[in-house]
């Protein structure tokens, strides 16, 4: 179940960071735009990703089996670092789309978007363990 469910968190990622990507883009590009539609759903289907990427962290850091095959470095990270403002990134990500739905002008809706989830993907892309960083693979020796 562990290893599922961290192909899952690990897999899903990209997915998020392609929708928040598309999202701070589009809101970026069509400021001026006087439709709002496709750009909220977009923004609805990236707040369900980075929702479904919470739940499948929320599984990983309770499951058992992790915290007994954890190293130290790992558990530090997660639990000061990557966790915490994974936490923050999906609250400015469900601000962004509920923020957004009920601004009066359509360029006040974009600009929330793109504050919002400009600041949700700057936290994101800081957040992930990237294979660059120190300690990369002490971060993943248990899986």
């Amino acid at each position: 179940m562990i290893t599922g469910l961290s192909h899952s968190h690990s897999g899903l990622r990209w997915i998020i960071l392609a929708l928040l990507v598309a999202t701070v883009v589009r809101a970026l590009l069509n400021r001026k735009n006087s439709e709002f539609g496709a750009q909220a759903k977009l923004g609805l289907f990236t707040m369900i990703a980075m929702h479904i990427q919470l739940l499948i962290g929320f599984g990983l850091y309770m499951s058992g089996e992790w915290k007994a095959n954890a190293v130290e470095a790992t558990a530090n990270f997660i639990n000061r670092e990557h966790f915490p403002m994974m936490v923050v990134a999906i609250v400015l990500g469900t601000l962004g789309h509920s923020l957004s739905k009920r601004a009066e002008s359509v360029s006040e809706k974009y600009k929330k978007q793109l504050i919002f989830f400009g600041l949700s993907l700057l936290i994101v892309l800081a957040m992930i363990p990237w294979p660059c960083m120190r300690g990369f693979g002490d971060v993943f020796s248990w899986v």
